[in-house]
Parts: structure tokens; C-alpha cells; sequence
């Protein structure tokens, strides 16, 4: 299952972010883009949700976490965060994919901005209509 040199792997992603997750034993030290999860996610609800596979899991202070993201906002990283770190865990030990899929965290979050069309001010959003 895992050995002293072992490190598990795995990629999140929502909306415009990727994140690469590494795990590996450890005391529980997580790093993101060479910041700490405190300093990367402020907002403790956001910090909260990337981290929630572990909560799952339960397996919080088990490991050393490497997360390297990029592309969109703070919301959508921590999505991707999420995603990624699901996947690590998985190829960690597959028994927990049960649990992680019931919950829902395995499942890529197909929302993405859409584009906008020529002639509209947005996606959607068309000029305001004059009769005269």
C-alpha cells in the first residue's frame, strides 16, 4: 500500500483551474505555489472546501501535500484543489473511493464561462434595442 519513499499523485479541475496534487506521509505540512494553505486560501469556508477529501477520508495530519494551480479564481482553485487531491488519495489507497465518490468529489464540475458571440456585448447580453 505505501512505502517511506512513496508519493501519490493527482490532477484537479474546474473552470479554468488545474491543480497538480503530490501526497506523500508525512506530518501534515501543505504547500500551495510555494505558500502555505493559511496564506494561498484566506477565507477559511474556501480553505475548508479544498480540503474536505481529507476530512472524508479522515486522514488530516497524515500527510505532506504539494499542490502546484493555476488559471481562474479563487473559487474555481479550490474546486480544483478538491478534485485533485480525490485523486491522490485514490491512487493512496482505492478503498476510499467509495466514500469519496458517494459524497461527490470524484465528479468534474462541468461548468465553464461561455463564450461571447459576435455581435452581443457578452454571451448573452445584446445591445439595447432602439425601434427609432
Amino acid at each position: 500500500m505505501m512505502t517511506e519513499e512513496s508519493k501519490y499523485l493527482g490532477t484537479g479541475r474546474r473552470k479554468r483551474s488545474v491543480a497538480r496534487v503530490t501526497i506523500k506521509p508525512g506530518s501534515g505540512n501543505i504547500t500551495i505555489n510555494s505558500r502555505t494553505a493559511q496564506d494561498y486560501f484566506p477565507v477559511d469556508i474556501i480553505r475548508q472546501q479544498a480540503f474536505s477529501p481529507l476530512d472524508t477520508a479522515e486522514l488530516q495530519g497524515r500527510f505532506d501535500i504539494t499542490i502546484l494551480v493555476n488559471g481562474g479564481g479563487v473559487s474555481g482553485q479550490a474546486g480544483a484543489v478538491r478534485h485533485g487531491l480525490s485523486r491522490a488519495l485514490i491512487t493512496y489507497d482505492i478503498a476510499l473511493r467509495p466514500s469519496l465518490k458517494s459524497v461527490g468529489f470524484l465528479r468534474r464540475d462541468p461548468r465553464k464561462i461561455e463564450r461571447k458571440k459576435a455581435g452581443l456585448k457578452k454571451a448573452r447580453k445584446a445591445p439595447q434595442y432602439s425601434k427609432r
